[in-house]
């Protein structure tokens, strides 16, 4: 019998997961799926992710990969994974894919989003998936910060200890800020990987420039620096999306 390789895209709502990765006690979106995987194919067969998110991250495109011998062809699988998940859990596509396909070790560049909700009032329909920022902010000086980013750099004051990369150089492709309206935005970035908590790090540090308790300087000091301690507090995990994982030809 044959074995398959079969890759997943999933968006989902991370607010009551305890992150990507299983646990024994607590709900996680891997063991999740492995369950649901298991009751369909009999076997347990491990999920592979692109990436795994933290407690309270959310995903609006995570692939992942497993292998089966099972006969049950993609689109029932999708099907029957969707009806055994959560609904705060999306199976949006399920094909085969080569044999040599890896959802993390084949991608090439990764996408993340964060939100902000930037007002004096919180607004209780969002706190779980937009980080709320009451003070006026720069964002000149934001933006430039986000600037200074883009290349190949050494990102270790961004990088969190228990970090597993040996490699703390990054290249990173897209920085920037988008306004959605008056009170919201976005810090977008695509990198050609990610270190432990780096998208946060930056994101905190950036909004301390921007409630000008850093200056640009500062930022510029902080990023040569490769010093954690240097650099701001680590923005919550809940405004944090993932939004694309790119493959050597195109997005997956």
């Amino acid at each position: 019998m044959e074995e398959k390789n079969i890759r997943l895209v999933l968006a989902y709502d991370g607010s009551r997961y305890f992150g990507w990765q299983r646990q024994k006690q607590e709900p996680t979106i891997q063991g999740t799926l492995e369950a649901a995987i298991h009751r369909m194919t009999g076997r347990h067969s491990a999920l592979i992710a692109s990436g795994r998110t933290d407690t309270g991250v959310h995903a609006l495109h995570q692939v992942c990969h497993f292998k089966t011998f099972s006969k049950t062809p993609p689109e029932a699988l999708k099907k029957g994974l969707n009806a055994l998940t959560p609904a705060d859990i999306l199976v949006q596509d399920v094909r085969y894919a080569p044999e040599d396909f890896h959802a993390r070790y084949s991608a090439v560049s990764k996408t993340y989003e964060y939100r902000i909700l930037n007002r004096p009032d919180p607004d209780v329909f969002v706190r779980d998936y937009a980080w709320h920022v009451p003070q006026d902010l720069d964002f000149t000086a934001m933006s430039a910060c986000l600037d200074l980013l883009l290349g190949k750099h050494d990102f270790t004051s961004f990088r969190s200890s228990g970090s597993t990369n040996l490699n703390p150089v990054r290249e990173m492709l897209r920085s920037e800020l988008l306004r959605s309206d008056e009170h919201h935005f976005r810090f977008m970035f695509e990198a050609d990987g990610f270190l432990r908590h780096m998208v946060r790090n930056i994101v905190g540090t950036v909004i301390e420039v921007g409630r000008r308790r850093f200056s640009f300087q500062d930022f510029t000091e902080i990023l040569r620096a490769r010093d954690r301690r240097r650099a701001g507090t680590m923005a919550p995990p809940h405004g944090l999306y993932l939004t694309m994982v790119a493959y050597d030809r195109a997005p997956l």
